[in-house]
């Protein structure tokens, strides 16, 4: 027994870990994750910095968790609190699945993206691991004494908080979003070869003696006749495909309406987008230094936004583009975020705080008028 609770001990610590790093390098993404939950349960429309907050509260949580049952400090504590974590994450997971509200939970991040299926069977495989080592805490043995064990937790609680502080300014140190550098957008928006369609059967309601009868185009009554009154025709999902790509609704319209996206696909000169999902109160956040060497270099910029006030900062000095609020709050996980463009190819997407890198790009051939 006391072989297979550590077993269980090392699984389950770094699971957490695992789990908490890859939402800790995009807490961005478990916050706009978190308001879809919120939006599903009908919570009053919650202030921007509160998803983020709770976003960087449960990550630290999560990997800090990990690591005190790794090195055994204070296991009893510990191991109940991993308890109310995974009922917590047990009870999302099973709504995610049994609502359909919600597509997945993000439990991974967008690093390796799980059915719902997936993360319910997972969670309920981590419910039962955990029960048992708050069961058996006291076979365990801590690894550490008390106090470097405190001192490994209170570590852990600040870096892990450093860490999301700095993916939060410069990006994700890993990006595993459709639009990461390198990728080709028109190439994302294509259905993956091999991917299944949904499939869908036609189920037809008809009256008969008084009784709702329903059947499919293959199992039509041996005694159908006029006596069955037609009632109505639905349309039923019977097997959920994957043929879905990466990137949906993306379109980039003028301020008068005009889709604009093959046309700019089209260009061979490179250029920039600049994505932006509203206009930062703090105007600074737009070097000036930035924007003059872009002007010198005349190379095209496009300030695209879900902001209905942009064109009124920028109309005079560059296009303004209009764009889904949802698909530049994936393109770009600060705002505002530069991707530099070729085609409809990514060369590179920086944040705006680099503005060294952003003028060390802008200095190489590739961007040279």
């Amino acid at each position: 027994m006391k072989v297979l609770i550590n077993i269980i001990r090392i699984i389950v610590g770094i699971l957490f870990i695992f789990s908490g790093l890859v939402k800790a390098n995009d807490p961005m993404g478990l916050a706009y994750k978190m308001e879809e939950f919120f939006e599903a349960w009908h919570f009053p429309l919650m202030p921007y910095y509160v998803s983020i907050v709770l976003s960087f509260g449960m990550n630290v949580l999560e990997i800090t968790a990990g690591i005190a049952l790794l090195i055994g400090w204070q296991l009893k504590f510990t191991t109940r609190f991993l308890l109310a974590l995974i009922v917590f994450f047990t009870f999302l997971t099973s709504y995610v699945l049994f609502s359909g509200k919600i597509t997945n939970c993000g439990c991974f991040g967008d690093c390796i993206p799980l059915t719902p299926i997936q993360t319910f069977v997972k969670d309920i495989a981590l419910l039962v691991m955990i029960v048992l080592l708050t069961w058996k805490h006291s076979i365990m043995k801590p690894l550490t004494g008390k106090g470097f064990g405190l001192i490994s937790v209170a570590a852990t609680v600040l870096l892990s908080f450093f860490l999301q502080w700095y993916v939060f300014r410069h990006l994700p140190l890993v990006d595993c979003l459709p639009y990461k550098k390198g990728n080709s957008i028109l190439e994302q928006m294509k259905v993956p070869a091999g991917a299944v369609s949904d499939s869908f059967e036609i189920v037809y309601q008809y009256k008969k003696n008084n009784q709702l009868v329903e059947f499919d185009a293959n199992h039509f009554p041996n005694d159908f006749d006029s006596t069955y009154e037609y009632v109505n025709r639905t349309t039923k999902l019977i097997r959920k495909g994957n043929a879905t790509p990466k990137i949906v609704d993306f379109t980039l319209k003028t301020l008068s309406n005009t889709d604009t996206t093959t046309a700019l696909f089209a260009q061979t000169q490179p250029y920039i987008l600049l994505f932006a999902k509203e206009l930062p109160k703090d105007k600074n956040v737009f070097s000036n230094t930035i924007f003059d060497t872009i002007k010198a270099k005349q190379i095209p910029l496009f300030i695209v936004t879900a902001d209905n006030d942009a064109d009124k900062l920028f109309s005079n000095s560059f296009t303004v583009l209009k764009c889904d609020v949802t698909v530049i709050k994936t393109a770009a996980r600060v705002n505002p975020t530069y991707l530099f463009m070729k085609g409809d190819k990514i060369i590179d997407k920086i944040s705006y705080v680099d503005e060294d890198k952003i003028l060390q790009l802008l200095s190489t051939t590739n961007f040279k008028p």
